[in-house]
Order: C-alpha cells, then structure tokens, then sequence
C-alpha cells in the first residue's frame, strides 16, 4: 500500500495494487476508486485536507499493514 499526497492540489491518493485497473468510478465529485479484476487498486479523494481525510487520523495502525 502507498499513500501519496499532493499539498499544493489538495489530493490524497492511496494504492493498495498495481494490478492493471479495469474500471474507475465516481463517489460523488471529489472520490474515485479504482477496480481491479479482483478488487480495490486505488482511491483518490480531491479536496482531501479540506474534507478532513488527511491527515490520516490511524496512520499508525495502517501503517503495519502497509509493511
């Protein structure tokens, strides 16, 4: 899993595959999730820090997952 966030554009993105994505779709404006054949790939959230989903408030307990 990585965790990517971009300050000056406000956006939180979060890998959990590199599996090639087969399909995006919308939650709502700012939330996108990415599917894989198997599964969630990513997530991407616009206005992220705004919206309150960063900083992430358990980093420390995803942190040991991403490991």
């Amino acid at each position: 899993m990585r965790i990517k966030y971009d300050e000056l554009d406000d956006i939180l993105h979060i890998e959990f595959s590199n599996e090639p994505i087969i399909k995006d779709v919308s939650h709502g404006w700012n939330v996108n999730i990415g599917y894989t054949a198997t599964g969630i790939a990513e997530i991407t959230i616009l206005n992220a820090k705004a919206d309150g989903y960063w900083p992430l408030e358990n980093a420390k307990d995803l942190l040991p997952l991403a490991a």
